[in-house]
Formats: C-alpha cells, sequence, structure tokens
C-alpha cells in the first residue's frame, strides 16, 4: 500500500496538473515553509519525508502474520502454475454458432512468475487435473454431433478470465484449434472471454475491464446473442459428477438442464432482454455502485460525512484534518467519496489555502476518485479569494474541467454553494473571461412519461387556482412561520379545564420550578466538564470514550441543558423506554443544529426574497401565471441565483448518531439529577436520591431498558397541575403559510425543519434515499407536483363543533364517540399480598389476571387520552388561523401530511374538525350532493342509487334539523352514524344551506368524500380486465351500486348453509350471525396480502363485538369463517387471484437471489422493498449497552417471507398512489380543489361531478398502459440480464426459473376499459 501511495504521489509531481506551479511548489524544493500558530519555521526535508509522514506500514509484524504471509505466497505459486496450466489448455464451449478459437491475452501472461511450477508442492494433484481436462475434452468431441439435449454436460459455467476459448458448432465437424484460430482483427464481438488487446472487443463482453461503457458505446454494439444454455466447459466441478450420481434427484436436476422446449425458451426470453437493452435505462433505478455510493457503504459514509460537517460547523478544522487523514490510513478508505473530500476543500478554500486543496485532488487520485463539480467550486472559489493568484493557475483549472466534462454553467448549477461561494467562483472565473455571464435561462427539463406527457404540454386550457389571501397576506404569514421555526419549539394552550389554583398546586410548582433551576446549574456545570474531558481525548483510540464530541458542541451549553429539562417534563409517571428517550433527545438537538446550520450559512435571507416573489404565484391580486408551483419556484431561483443554494441540505445525522448523543444526556441526568428525599416534607432532613431510574422491563418477550422519574417527582407534578400547556416542535404543527414547493428529493415543505420528502420508519433504511438521488430529476416532476398540489389546500376549523366536542372530552369523554376518558374512569389495579396464605392458587392467578388487565387499559387509556389532547390543543390554538399541511410520501408513493397529530388523515373526530379555508358556492347540484355526503357517512343506504339516497336524505330532514340545533339534548340521531362526528358538521352545513336566501349562492367550506369500492380489488381487476371482478367493485356502469363485501357475505353464507346440511357443528351456530360487518375488514384487507392467520384474527374481532353469539365458539367459528371466505375470494375474482399469485412467486424468486424487490410505478417514482434480514447493532456506552435490531439493513440479505408477502399489497398500493396523483394534477389544472385520504377523494360540493369525470378518466388511462408487460420487462433487465453468460452452474436452474416466471404475465380477460368512465358507482 505504501509504495502504490508513493508511486502515485511521485506521479502527480511529475505530471503537467492543475497546481503544478502553485499548490505544490514548495513540496519541488528541499527546503519547505510551513505555518503553525501564525509562526514560520522552515524545514529541511525531502518532498518524500514531508508525505512519508502520512503513510503506515500495513504488514503484519507479528510471527503469526510472518506465517500467514509464507502461506500466501504458497497459494500464489499455485495460483501462477493454475494459469500456467490454462494457457496450454482449452475450455471448451458448445454452441449453435461457428467454429472459433480466441488465443490467451497476453495480460495474463504477466501473472507469472517465472519461477515455474518446480517448488510446487501440489505439483501431482495439479497434473490429475490437466489429466481429468483432457479427458473431458475428448468427451466433448465424441459427442459433437449428437444433439445439445442428450449432452452431460449441459450447465454453464463461468469461464475464468484469461483462458481460451474454443467454440464448437453441432452442426459441422470438429476442427483442431490450429485450423479454427480466426485472424486476431476478426475475432468475435460477443464473445464471454477477453479478446486479444489487437482485437475489436465489445464492451458487452464479460471478461473486459470494469469500465463503464458510454452512451455511445451501448447504442452502436449489437446486442449480444444469447449464451447457449447447454454449453459445457472442459473442466466441471467434482461435485457436480458426484451430485449426479446420487439417485433422482440429480436426474431429475440433469432432465430439467437439458429439455428442449425449454432450453428454446430460455434462449427466447434472452434475445428479448437483450433487445430491451436500449429501451430500459439502468441508472434511474440502479442504486448499486461500484464506488462509493453503495448500499453497503453507505450508512458508514454518512456517519463520516455527518461527522466531519459537524467539526467543521464547530471550526474545529484541525481536528477534521487529522479525521480524514485518518480515514484513508484506515479500512474506511475503500467507502470514502468526492464529496466527503470537498468538506475539506471548502475549508481551505475559505482559508485561501491553495496548497492544501491542491493535496486534497492528490488524495482524490490516491483513492481512485475523480473530482466533480464540488471539487473545482472549491478550487475557484480559493483562487477568487486569493488576489495573487495568476491567471494562467485559474486557466489551467478550467481546462482540467474541460476534460472531466464539465463546463462552468456546469459548475453553476451542480454545485451547492454556501454564503458568498458562487460570487467568488465568479470572480476567479473574470479573471480570465471578462465578458462571462451565467446562462441563467436555461429551460427546466419537462416530463416525458406517457401518463403526463400532454399534461405538461397542452396547457392552453389550464386554470390553476389561487388563494383567497393577497400577496401581502402572504408574505406576513410566511414571516410568522419563520419564527416559530427558527425557535424550533412552540409551546400552546392546553384544552383541559383549568382548575383554579390551590395553596397546594402553588406550593408544588414553587418548589418544582426552585428544583428546576438547581437542575440547570448541576447539569451546565457536569456537560462542562464532561465535554473537557472528551476534548482531551479527542484522538483516544480508547472503545470507552465516545466519539461524540463534536456533536456535543453544535449548540451552546444552555440549549442541551434546556432540552434535558424539557424532556423531564414529557416523561410520564409510568415511565418510557430508554431508546425512545434518548433518540427523542438526539434529534431534537439535530432539529436544532439544522436551523442554526442554514442560518449561518445565509441561506434565510435568501430564503425570505425568493419567497416573496413566490406569493405572486399564489395571491389573488396578482396576474394569472401558466406554470406550477415548482416551476416558478425553479425560475426564481434561476433568477436569483446569487448567493448560496437554497437546497443545499446537511447530511442527516444516522439514527445509530442520534442514539448515542441521547444516551450520552441522558446518563448526565440519570447520575447527577437528585434531590432532597424529604422535599415534601421540610421539618426533616433527608438524602439526597436520584430523580430518575433506569431499570429493565420486558416489552413481549424482549428485556428493554427503561426510564422512570421517581415516585416523589411524579407526586409534584400531578399535585402541581402544570398541565395548562404543552410544548411541541415547530415541526409536529400545521405551517401558517403556504409550504415550500418540493423541487428536488432534498427540497421542499417546511421553511427550516429538516423534512424528507419520503418518510421512512425502519432503522437503517437508506435504500430509498439512492434510489432518488439516482433517478432523473425531471422524471419526478409529476410526483413531485402532485404532492406540492395537496400541501397548497388551506384549511381552518370547524369552530362549533370543535367547542362540543372539548366540552365531552372535559366532562367524562365518551368511547361511543370515540373521545377518550379521563385517567380517574380507568380501572384501579388490584393490590394483594401473594403470599398471603389466605388466598388460595386460583385467586391468586385471578388477580394476577384482573391486576395484568387493569394496567393494560390503564395504560391504553392514557395514550388514548394524551392523544386527543395533543389533536385539540392543536385545533384549539388554531381555531381563529388558516393553516396548510405539508405532504410527503412513503416508498410507495403514498402521500401523508407532515404534522403527525393534527391533520385530515385521523380519526372521525379530526376529519370533522377540518374544512376548506376556501368556500364555493353550491350551485344548482351542490346541495344534492351535500345530502347524499350526510347519507354515505351513516352507513345506511350502502346499497342504494344516489337517487335513492337522496330522497332517504329528505325523509329524515327532521332528525338533520334536530342534530344541527340541539347535537347534545336532542335526538341525537347523529351519533348512530358509521362517522358520527362528520356526520353532525354535515347536518350543521345543510342546517345553514336550508335557511339561507338562496341556497345556490350558499359558501359552503364542507369537504365532501368519494370513496373507491374496494379499491384495490378495483386495481386487480383492471390489470385483468377481469369481467366478474370488474362488475362486482363498479368498474361497469349498472343502476344500483355493487357491494362486493355483501356479495362475499352471501357467498359465504351459503357455504355454511350447505355444511350445516352436512352435519358440521360449527356451521350451524353460526346461522344467523355471517353478516357484511364480519367479513367486510378481511375481504378488503386481502387484496392486500393478509394471510389466513391475520384474517382469522379480524373475524374473531367482529364475533367478539356481537353481544349474543356464543364466546365459547369464537375461535373455531372464526377459523371456519376465513376459510370460507378465502374459498370464496378465489373463485369470484379468479384472475385478479393469478395476478397476486405472479407478483408473490416473482418476489420469492427474486428474494432467494440474493436480491431486494425493485420496481418503478407508473408515474416514474422508483420503489424498493425495506425488508432485509435483522442485524444486530451494539452500542455500547455506560448507562447501558443497546441492542439495535435493523431490519432494513441494505447489507444484509432480504427477508424473503417479507418481500413475497408485502410485494402483491405494496404493488397495488403504488397504483393507488399513482392514480391518485393523477386526478390531483388533472383536477388542479382544472381549477378545482383537492385533496385525499389514500382511495378517498375530498373536495367541495359543486365540484364533485368533475372530480368523479377526473378520477375516472385517470383510472382508464394509467390501466390503459401496459402495466404488468412494463413490469415484467423491468424485472427481467434488472435480475435476469447477462445471468446465463454470468452465473455458476449451481445457480442456473434458479435463475432459468426466476426468467420464466418474470416473463410469464398472466393473461388477460375481455373487460372493455373503457366502461369505467360511464360507471357513477365507481367512486361513490
Amino acid at each position: 500500500m505504501s509504495l502504490l501511495r508513493i508511486c502515485a504521489f511521485s506521479k502527480s509531481l511529475n505530471r503537467c496538473s492543475l497546481f503544478e506551479r502553485c499548490g505544490l511548489r514548495g513540496l519541488r524544493v528541499d527546503h519547505c515553509l510551513t505555518t503553525r500558530n501564525n509562526v514560520v519555521r522552515r524545514i529541511s526535508e525531502t518532498p518524500w519525508c514531508l508525505q512519508r509522514r502520512h503513510f503506515s506500514p500495513l504488514f503484519p509484524k507479528t510471527v503469526e502474520g510472518k506465517k500467514r504471509i509464507f502461506e500466501q505466497s504458497q497459494l500464489f505459486e499455485v495460483l501462477e502454475a493454475r494459469i500456467q496450466q490454462l494457457q496450454s489448455d482449452g475450455i471448451l464451449d458448445v454452441q449453435h454458432a461457428k467454429v472459433q478459437f480466441l488465443q490467451t491475452p497476453s495480460s495474463a501472461q504477466g501473472l507469472t512468475s517465472g519461477k515455474g511450477p518446480k517448488r510446487v508442492p501440489w505439483a501431482e494433484k495439479l497434473k490429475q487435473e490437466k489429466k481429468k481436462t483432457e479427458q473431458k475434452l475428448q468427451k466433448l468431441k465424441n459427442v459433437e454431433d449428437k444433439p445439445p439435449s442428450k449432452s452431460k454436460h449441459s450447465k454453464g459455467r463461468l469461464k475464468t478470465p484469461g483462458t481460451s476459448l474454443k467454440t464448437i458448432s453441432t452442426s459441422v465437424s470438429s476442427a483442431s484449434p490450429a485450423s479454427a484460430s480466426p485472424p486476431k482483427a476478426s475475432a468475435s464481438p460477443h464473445s464471454t472471454a477477453a479478446p486479444p488487446p489487437k482485437a475489436s472487443a465489445s464492451p458487452h463482453s464479460t471478461a473486459a475491464p470494469p469500465r463503464k461503457a458510454s452512451a455511445s458505446q451501448h447504442s452502436a454494439a449489437p446486442s449480444p446473442p444469447p449464451v447457449s444454455p447447454h454449453s459445457a466447459t472442459s473442466s466441471s466441478p467434482p461435485k457436480a459428477s458426484k451430485r449426479k450420481g446420487k439417485g433422482s434427484s440429480g436426474q431429475g436436476k440433469s432432465q430439467s438442464l437439458t429439455d428442449p422446449k425449454e432450453l428454446a425458451e430460455v434462449e427466447e426470453l434472452v434475445r428479448k432482454v437483450n433487445a430491451q437493452l436500449s429501451h430500459l435505462t439502468a441508472s434511474s433505478t440502479n442504486p448499486e455502485d461500484p464506488k462509493g455510493d453503495s448500499q453497503q457503504n453507505r450508512y458508514i459514509l454518512l456517519s463520516c460525512l455527518s461527522y466531519l460537517e459537524t467539526c467543521v460547523f464547530n471550526g474545529q478544522v484541525e481536528h477534521a484534518h487529522r479525521f480524514l487523514q485518518s480515514l484513508h490510513r484506515s479500512k474506511k478508505r475503500q467507502h470514502l467519496n468526492t464529496e466527503i473530500h470537498n468538506i475539506m476543500m471548502r475549508v481551505w478554500a475559505k482559508k485561501g489555502a491553495l496548497n492544501q486543496i491542491a493535496r486534497v485532488f492528490i488524495r482524490l487520485e490516491e483513492a481512485g476518485l475523480k473530482p466533480d463539480a464540488g471539487s473545482y467550486c472549491a478550487a475557484l472559489e480559493c483562487m477568487g479569494r486569493n488576489p495573487s493568484c495568476s491567471p494562467q493557475v485559474i486557466s489551467r483549472c478550467l481546462s482540467r474541467m474541460e476534460e472531466d466534462s464539465l463546463s462552468v454553467d456546469d459548475l453553476l448549477s451542480q454545485g451547492v454553494f454556501h454564503r458568498d461561494e458562487r460570487d467568488m467562483v465568479l470572480k476567479a472565473i473574470h479573471r480570465v473571461q471578462p465578458d462571462y455571464q451565467p446562462n441563467v435561462s436555461a429551460s427546466i427539463a419537462t416530463c416525458s412519461l406517457p401518463l403526463v406527457r400532454d399534461f405538461y404540454t397542452k396547457r392552453i386550457d389550464h386554470r390553476y387556482p389561487k388563494l383567497a389571501f393577497t400577496q401581502k397576506d402572504l408574505q406576513e404569514r410566511f414571516s410568522q412561520q419563520l419564527s416559530i421555526e427558527q425557535a424550533c419549539t412552540i409551546t400552546i394552550d392546553s384544552v383541559e379545564a383549568h382548575k383554579p389554583v390551590t395553596e397546594d398546586m402553588a406550593k408544588m410548582r414553587a418548589i418544582l420550578a426552585e428544583q428546576r433551576t438547581q437542575w440547570r446549574k448541576e447539569l451546565l456545570q457536569v456537560l462542562r466538564e464532561r465535554k473537557m474531558f472528551l476534548f482531551n481525548n479527542i484522538n483516544s483510540k480508547d472503545h470507552k470514550v465516545p466519539k461524540i464530541y463534536p456533536y456535543l458542541c453544535v449548540l451552546d451549553d444552555w440549549e442541551y441543558v434546556d432540552i434535558m429539562i424539557q424532556s423531564l417534563a414529557k416523561l410520564p409517571a409510568i415511565g418510557e423506554s430508554l431508546t425512545f428517550v434518548a433518540s427523542d433527545l438526539g434529534l431534537q438537538i439535530y432539529n436544532k443544529y439544522t436551523v442554526r446550520h442554514k442560518y449561518h450559512n445565509k441561506l434565510v435571507e435568501k430564503l425570505g426574497t425568493v419567497y416573496s416573489d413566490y406569493t405572486g404565484l399564489l395571491a389573488k391580486d396578482t396576474k394569472v401565471h401558466d406554470v406550477l408551483p415548482r416551476e416558478h419556484w425553479c425560475q426564481l431561483e434561476m433568477k436569483h441565483s446569487s448567493g448560496p443554494t437554497l437546497s443545499g441540505n446537511l447530511t442527516p445525522w444516522p439514527y445509530i448518531v442520534t442514539l448515542e448523543l441521547g444516551i450520552y444526556l441522558l446518563d448526565l441526568m440519570v447520575k447527577n439529577l437528585k434531590m432532597n428525599g424529604n422535599i415534601l416534607n421540610p421539618g426533616h432532613d433527608g438524602k439526597l436520591i436520584p430523580i430518575l431510574y433506569h431499570m429493565y422491563t420486558y416489552r413481549s418477550i424482549k428485556q428493554i431498558g427503561f426510564i422512570k422519574p421517581h415516585p416523589i417527582l411524579a407526586q409534584m407534578h400531578q399535585r402541581a397541575v402544570e398541565s395548562t400547556s404543552l410544548t411541541f416542535d415547530s415541526y409536529v404543527m400545521p405551517m401558517l403559510c403556504p409550504p415550500l414547493p418540493w423541487t428536488s428529493s432534498k427540497f421542499g415543505a417546511y421553511l427550516l425543519s429538516p423534512t424528507p420528502l419520503m418518510r421512512i420508519r425502519w432503522v437503517g433504511a437508506i435504500q430509498h434515499e439512492l434510489l432518488l438521488e439516482k433517478c432523473e430529476n425531471e422524471n419526478l416532476h409529476a410526483v413531485l407536483d402532485s404532492i406540492n398540489q395537496l400541501g397548497n389546500c388551506a384549511w381552518r376549523v370547524n369552530k362549533p363543533l370543535l367547542d362540543i366536542i372539548i366540552s365531552i372530552f372535559n366532562d367524562r369523554g365518551s368511547e361511543k364517540l370515540d373521545i377518550a376518558p379521563p385517567p380517574l374512569e380507568a380501572p384501579k389495579i388490584p393490590h394483594i399480598r401473594y403470599d398471603d396464605p389466605a388466598y388460595t392458587a386460583a385467586e391468586k392467578a385471578h388477580w394476577k389476571r384482573e391486576a395484568i388487565y387493569a394496567k393494560k387499559k390503564c395504560s391504553e387509556m392514557h395514550s388514548l387520552r394524551m392523544d386527543a389532547l395533543y389533536k385539540l390543543s392543536i385545533a384549539n390554538h388554531m381555531r381563529d388561523k388558516v393553516f396548510w399541511f405539508p405532504h410527503s410520501m412513503d416508498f410507495r408513493g403514498r402521500t401523508y401530511p407532515c404534522p403527525p397529530h393534527f391533520n385530515h388523515l385521523g380519526s372521525d373526530v379530526t376529519r370533522a374538525l377540518l374544512v376548506f379555508a376556501e368556500g364555493k358556492p353550491l350551485g344548482p347540484k351542490g346541495l344534492d350532493w351535500l345530502k347524499i355526503h350526510l347519507v354515505n357517512l351513516t352507513g345506511l343506504k350502502k346499497k342504494s342509487s344516489l337517487q335513492g339516497r337522496l330522497e332517504y336524505a329528505n325523509s329524515i330532514i327532521d332528525d338533520i334539523l334536530d342534530s344541527a340545533d340541539n347535537p347534545l339534548n336532542g335526538k341525537k340521531w347523529w351519533m348512530d352514524a358509521d362517522e358520527p362526528w362528520q356526520a353532525l358538521g354535515c347536518c350543521m352545513e345543510i342546517a345553514n344551506v336550508l335557511r339561507s336566501p338562496d341556497p345556490t349562492q350558499f359558501i359552503s367550506h364542507l369537504p365532501v368524500h368519494q370513496d373507491g369500492s374496494c379499491n384495490g380489488m378495483q386495481h386487480y381487476a383492471a390489470l385483468g380486465r377481469d369481467v366478474g371482478a370488474a362488475n362486482s367493485v363498479n368498474l361497469m356502469p349498472c343502476d344500483f351500486p355493487q357491494d362486493v363485501y355483501s356479495g362475499v357475505a352471501q357467498q359465504v353464507e351459503e357455504f355454511r348453509a350447505r355444511d350445516a346440511e352436512q352435519g358440521v357443528k360449527i356451521a350451524k351456530v353460526l346461522e344467523g350471525f355471517i353478516s357484511r360487518k364480519v367479513v367486510k375488514q378481511t375481504v378488503m384487507t386481502m387484496v392486500y396480502g393478509v394471510t389466513r392467520y391475520g384474517g382469522r384474527l379480524q373475524i374473531e374481532k367482529r364475533l367478539q363485538q356481537i353481544d349474543n353469539f356464543p364466546k365459547e365458539n369464537v375461535w373455531e367459528a372464526s377459523f371456519y369463517l376465513v376459510q370460507q371466505v378465502f374459498s370464496g375470494l378465489k373463485e369470484m375474482f379468479q384472475g385478479s387471484r393469478e395476478i397476486q399469485d405472479w407478483l408473490t412467486d416473482s418476489a420469492r424468486l427474486i428474494s432467494k437471489t440474493g436480491s431486494t424487490v425493485e420496481w418503478v410505478t407508473p408515474l416514474g417514482l422508483p420503489v424498493i422493498q425495506p425488508y432485509h434480514r435483522k442485524r444486530v447493532v451494539k452500542v455500547k456506552n455506560d448507562l447501558q449497552h443497546l441492542t439495535v435490531m435493523m431490519s432494513s439493513d441494505a447489507t444484509a440479505l432480504p427477508d424473503t417471507v417479507k418481500q413475497k408477502n408485502a410485494f402483491p399489497p405494496n404493488f397495488i398500493h403504488s397504483l393507488d398512489s399513482a392514480h391518485m396523483m393523477l386526478t390531483a394534477l388533472h383536477c388542479y389544472s382544472a381549477g378545482l380543489t383537492f385533496v385525499s385520504v389514500h382511495d378517498c377523494f375530498w373536495t367541495h360540493a359543486p365540484s364533485v361531478d368533475i372530480m368523479n369525470k377526473v378520477c375516472r378518466e385517470q383510472f382508464v388511462a394509467l390501466h390503459s398502459e401496459p402495466i404488468l408487460q412494463d413490469l415484467s420487462n423491468f424485472l427481467l433487465h434488472k435480475y435476469c440480464h447477462g445471468i446465463l453468460s454470468e452465473m455458476k452452474n449451481n445457480k442456473y436452474v434458479a435463475y432459468r426459473r426466476l426468467m420464466q416466471v418474470l416473463a410469464k404475465v398472466p393473461a388477460t380477460g375481455d373487460f372493455d376499459l373503457q366502461q369505467v368512465k360511464e360507471s357513477k358507482y365507481f367512486f361513490n
């Protein structure tokens, strides 16, 4: 390794490089000047002596190491002898092609040592190998005229690089090697071995050097012909021959390998896969990268990047420099990439140290890395800051950029700039090109996907909606939101009834305030002491010293203390798990750090300037634009190009880093926070006791660490009644201004708070981030624009309904109305002495079960109560405001609001509290849709037509008005609805409309829902063109809506009646109990991959809710019913089941090859399933050694069971998200307000007909694409391309089976998709 570094260093000195006469000038002389602490000192050393300091020999020095090297040298001798033998032998390959003989490349000869095989102790074994090779050669010559299916050596095998290859045709007579050898100039371009250097080699050759072929090479070269599946090698492994002689199993394998029909089918599949190579772009979907961005090393790279960025932010430049040097000397060197070197280049550029940047360029070359736009930006910035830098140096830098295919415009468009870096780069460029002007008018690339091509190119009829606010209003709202996010937290009033402050409450609050002041002082002192210790041991190699010092310096010491004190107030009396508390602490520090980092880089000032202009697109008092929010923001960024780059986000801290940081702070709290044990009895002296306890408890069968407050502290909190206010992180609140539009996967949503585009809940899952980075940005335009449209919908709170809910919440709650009761309503936990002989063993067991049930019930009620408290308190805080929900998505493309507590994806209570901020006049049909919507919420008329529902609503108009006027004291008709609170809100809206002077001019704010009819089954029916399934899920026009759940229930009842006649006992017990409600959840989730076990649990839960059903038969009845439900669904949806089975089989075979299932949605979103085998990560610290289970670590093998079970539902979810996004885009272009809850679409009452029309049209457009065929082509290209020529014999059968399954797309039926456009109950 040291020799290689010397060679690289000397090469960099001798070549005519960028810094030949500038940065390295001092290294060419024997006397060098260096500076340290502003003191100049002269060093009389040679260049090699200077560079030698950074090297350390990697050869082992122990006796065992020398012995290992000696053994390795013997193995090298064996290898050299083997290479010599292979050069003299020939490897045969039987193909349906002409006879060719390719000589051994000269590169292989260079591997011999020249010592010969005389000293090899295994020479006899090599001689036997050679004899076996000759025998196999003779056998192959004897069978050359026989059919290929009769060959005993039909199993394919990799050819050893650097060996000769003989191709024998089965249609011609055998030829000698001499006669078969063609001229070098006419070597076959499609051979699997590397041709001689003088021959014209194909880029598809498997033995070619591992260089990435350019796009022109791929387009110019013809597709390689399929390698014959019955090719044989000259040296088959001994294991294969033994396996064949072991009986029927081996014969079965041999037969499967030599079946002529299957071989012809596989050959045809290979031809198709190779033909599709030019149509599928692997770079946009394949996260694997042979250099530094592969999944295997990405996690290590993120850790190094975050550590280095933190050091630089803290001003710890010297430590950052040493850290990068240590990475080069360690095993982590292979994980480094150019990005991590650019961080140090930025530092040296700020200091004007061009010679240091030159050293980093050398390190890049030594590591085999290539400078990118960020590297040249740093170099040019340094030259711009250095007035003495000559123009010749800048010119050489620009020339080097051109050699690396980078122009100045590329530099300015691809580079990420902080502060004035961009201005400094332009300053350097203007020294050599005074007339240069950046090309800021470059056109933005347009999405070219077939589904949305017309949407982006034909905009004549588009009418983009505006918000009901002036531009000045929006700018003021931006300032308010910015101040909230700058503080990182917000404190709001609680909705719990305020009790009068008693003397005891005032006393407890005073004691707590005094204690918190003392705790702050103690934590501040111990934190500074610990930081001093870590600083003194920052370079220590002791594993007991945590490497978190830089992370403890990103904030002021008092901010860390405040975060710790706030965590005490949030800790429940029953305690919380250690990992939850620690990760929450670390996440709060990271969020504050990101906000401070943006202010440090002058990002906020530019953000305000761009957002001020951006409001001109949304405000009602500005001109109408014909561009989307994302496009307008990008145009504004190019207009205000000077200054920092807005999308330059920080490297996110890995989960393990935030966990270690949180545990370190938690350890400080546990060991140092104490109080007087007799604090509640001032007249008595007591010893100091810790206020927090670290203990262990069990969650299920796992033992976990637990943090619990002392009972005295919990009692003080309870008596002080400090729950009058709640503190939240700023990113859990709705926004007071329209969110930033998503312009890429790294920029959008909140102003300052870090928000990922793709929300991932699995620890260690980074595959999705890699996929988004590799995906072309224009392919994501449709996805980003639809998410922006959802986020631009303005909301407000339904205040009359909120007041009613708060009154019930502060009374005693209501389980029927889904309002959690207070803790006083929880069951009492029984306490008995289990050692009391007065109790029998049965009584003790009974009381123990009662205690377990009571504890579980108390815990559930506490969680539900706090959840309701958070939602209602946030709603009450926003009651007089207009707000927005920024959106993100999961890995399948399903969208979610970013605020977790209060949003329209919540329960019936939160949905009822939300109405559109912008109202629209009802028009002639708006009132009818409000009435139909009310009936839908009751769940009473699901089988009735729309006209029938409207008539029913008119017949109960008195109940509707009574519910609106007297919701708690009247008939309470609304309480019996399926969605009672939404039904009450709709009753109030209808009452207001009926009492208005002109109902058609009434301004309505209430959202009206249109829900899909078993939407998952609708997608399956459309994919398979299944006529029966399409009719069952309302894809076909009909007079009355079809209810698939009732149909399945009816079929299950027929099965039950038949079994009852045959004497089945449980079938008789179930008579009269089979209903739509019992089977609905199982039917609905079956298409999403629910198993029979999960379906049994669902049915069991429904049966337990039936009062008069015998509880002793619940288990048996649920087991019986789930069998009947699955049987009924299999008969009703045969085509859909075939597609689901095909998806399952494909995922199972793919995961068995060691790969995770990946696909691309019709809207261009790359999807990868993050299910891997669990990998254990040990986190060692003084408090507790944690074991973190990382189930989504890309370095682990895929979890085959989860991969195959999850692929069908995840694929369907990706399709319903694509349908929703298409509907959102076209509703936005039509001027409609549109939001969604997955497959439930919301809009204003007068806009329902237009939304339904758009929804049906986009469903037809989506499924008019060859979705399954495209999926098959993608999977074949990704997992099967080049399989036959690259895989070993023992995996050939598995890969051939995979190829056959992926290519066998299920057949489709005769259903005409155009009928969906006429189906008014498709969404209803």
